[in-house]
């Protein structure tokens, strides 16, 4: 039976990494961008915090579900860049990086926390700790599976520029020509339940090197 309180309560944990991990994820792409000569992020508005700037209303519901998604992209013109490719890929991974260190920062909040916890193990501490607890956890959960997400290499994802950074511009040409057919392929990831037998086993591997048992708590 749908519970209503427990919905909310939930939706107010998952609230703040989801919201976090989308925001900082886009503005890493920008300011990436940015400091290598593009300002068009920074002239849209998308340097900012602001996570309504970056939402995107799809992508941040699949974060809530299954704990994968995406955000609205940032506009990039490598057209700026010195050496468009290189710095299509730099920017590409700023996403996924910044996920990822927010992963570790989520994590060292945790111990923390945990630490405090034991020091103080008063009677009404859960009540103050747990919350917190669980939202230092799905922090971890959802940058992992954010950053991972990102780094597929199916078009729209970064993971298609890196690949597309990487490869001969031939093959690249053709590859980014055919970038249109992705979001396509995306959903048929999803509906096979392949992006979950891609991405979950990686997020489990890392999440686990950060916090040991971590699926017990959540």
């Amino acid at each position: 039976m749908f519970d209503i309180s427990t919905f909310i309560q939930q939706f107010a944990i998952l609230a703040i990494p989801v919201l976090s991990a989308i925001t900082f994820h886009e503005v890493a792409h920008g300011y990436a961008a940015y400091l290598l000569g593009d300002p068009t992020a920074k002239d849209a508005g998308r340097l900012t915090l602001n996570p309504i700037k970056h939402l995107d209303p799809l992508g941040a519901l699949a974060l809530f579900i299954v704990k994968v998604g995406w955000a609205k992209p940032v506009p990039i013109n490598p057209g700026y860049f010195k050496n468009p490719r290189k710095g299509l890929i730099l920017v590409s991974l700023a996403g996924p990086g910044t996920n990822f260190a927010l992963a570790v920062l989520m994590a060292l909040c945790f111990h923390l926390l945990s630490w405090i916890f034991v020091q103080v193990a008063g009677p009404t501490s859960l009540y103050i700790f747990r919350p917190l607890a669980l939202i230092f956890l799905y922090g971890v959960v959802i940058n992992i599976g954010l950053g991972v997400f990102n780094l597929l290499p199916v078009p729209p994802l970064d993971g298609s520029n890196i690949l597309a950074g990487l490869l001969p511009p031939d093959l690249s040409r053709t590859f980014l020509k055919n970038s249109k057919y992705g979001f396509i392929l995306l959903i048929f990831l999803f509906l096979t339940g392949a992006i979950h037998k891609i991405v979950i086993p990686v997020i489990v591997t890392l999440g686990s090197l950060l916090i040991p048992d971590l699926y017990q708590y959540i």
